[in-house]
């Protein structure tokens, strides 16, 4: 079955180009014009992935990024966000808020649509943990659940992808470049992309409560998972 996916912007023309492209590459598409909309489609038809703009009549995006990751009907869509703002602190506020990626306007369709395949792929291919546990740390990857000493965590699909890579890596150290291409799909690294998987990292680790401390960083180097921390 084809994946759906929710573009939500206010500029009507931008949204049916956006939904062509995508549709002409086989995905399913809803649209909304605002974010009250946005959140009732979203709700309703639990669409794998949102293509989400950031200025938005009444409700804005980073709004509705907020308030699609508190429900947990919503919490694990896959979000894209798109915005004309090009200063940093506007991408990095809307990926700390749970969003997968981000664009600036004026982009390529072609461009998003890669973008939106990436995001979607979510792991195929790689092994499936089924259930580790280390510590009070325990992860279900059949059932897509965290919990600590007994108490369900709710991480994003991201988050969730990026502890599962570092737990497969078994203790090696994993690199931006790697986590990008194994989480996000990407088989390169900009600046950008290099600074999202340090913001997943640290909301990563205030998820994860007294564990935080197995996800170890090595300067200048990347990221690993200590399951033989005490």
């Amino acid at each position: 079955m084809s994946a759906t996916v929710l573009i939500v912007d206010d500029e009507k023309d931008l949204v049916e180009l956006v939904r062509y492209h995508l549709e002409k590459d086989g995905l399913m598409c809803l649209e909304a014009l605002d974010g009250e909309t946005a959140l009732q489609l979203a709700r309703e038809h639990k669409p794998d992935l949102i293509v989400l703009d950031l200025m938005l009549p009444g409700v804005d995006g980073l709004e509705v990024c907020r308030k699609l990751r508190k429900d947990l009907r919503t919490a694990s869509i896959a979000i894209i966000m798109l915005s004309a703002k090009v200063e940093e602190v506007d991408r990095i506020v809307g990926l700390e808020l749970g969003a997968d990626d981000y664009m600036v306007k004026p982009f390529s369709p072609r461009e998003l649509v890669a973008r939106v395949k990436a995001v979607l792929r979510r792991g195929q291919g790689q092994e499936t943990l089924t259930r580790k546990r280390v510590g009070t740390l325990e992860v279900d990857e059949g059932k897509h659940q965290v919990s600590i000493g007994g108490i369900v965590v709710e991480l994003t699909v991201k988050e969730f992808a990026l502890l599962c890579a570092l737990i497969r890596a078994k203790g090696r150290v994993l690199n931006r470049e790697k986590i990008m291409e194994t989480v996000w799909g990407y088989t390169h690294a900009v600046d950008l992309e290099s600074r999202t998987v340090d913001v997943h990292i640290r909301r990563l680790r205030e998820k994860l409560g007294k564990e935080q401390k197995r996800v170890v960083t090595v300067k200048g180097v990347g990221y690993r998972f200590d399951a033989e921390m005490a």
